[in-house]
């Protein structure tokens, strides 16, 4: 019997992945094989975790996602991945449920699975654009909230300006992302440090 890889997501820095590890766990996957993203939305592609998880898995392993959502959000991607990955040899089980393409039933529950996904992405589209023209039209919209406080930036930038804390340590104690404390540093005056990572 194969190995259960896991894979999961959130789509911001500040969204908790707590609750996704503990069902892979659940699911029966070892800590140390559960791969993750944070920060990356499901229509990027650009998913170092997914990646890696795709890489890992061998002929009769399984790929373990806590639900279908959390692998993507486009009904022809999904299937692209889930049709991938059988070719391969390997299971994709979303939720615990597993995909078996050459079953009708299980295809359609996962073709609904997934367009279910998509219609939920594209109505969080709707609703933030709504609420974004209303707020413009309020005179509300005063552009993006900086996601450090200012106190908080003056906080990372005097730690870089130690040179006891790298780049990634900065993401880590802030959590943000590396163009983030960039960012930051560039607004205080502050390099990178030759890009210390």
């Amino acid at each position: 019997m194969g190995e259960l890889i896991g894979y999961a997501r959130c789509s911001t820095a500040e969204q908790d992945l707590t609750a996704q590890r503990e069902t892979l766990t659940a699911l029966g996957v070892p800590d140390d094989r559960i791969y993750l993203d944070k920060g990356l939305t499901g229509t990027s592609r650009a998913r170092p975790g997914l990646d890696q998880a795709l890489a890992a898995v061998r002929v009769g392993d399984t790929l373990v996602v806590p639900e279908l959502d959390r692998l993507d959000r486009s009904v022809p991607d999904a299937r692209d991945i889930g049709d991938t990955l059988v070719a391969r040899g390997v299971c994709l089980s979303p939720g615990g449920s597993v995909y078996d393409p050459a079953d009708p039933m299980s295809k359609m529950f996962f073709n609904m699975l997934a367009f279910f996904a998509e219609f939920e992405a594209d109505l969080l589209r709707m609703r933030t654009r709504e609420g974004m023209a209303v707020a413009r039209a309020r005179g509300e919209l005063k552009g993006r909230r900086p996601k450090l406080s200012p106190r908080q930036q003056a906080e990372l930038v005097r730690m870089h300006a130690t040179g006891d804390y790298t780049i990634a340590e900065l993401m880590e104690v802030f959590s943000v992302g590396r163009a983030t404390v960039y960012r930051v540093l560039e607004r205080a005056g502050h390099g990178s440090r030759g890009g210390t990572a």
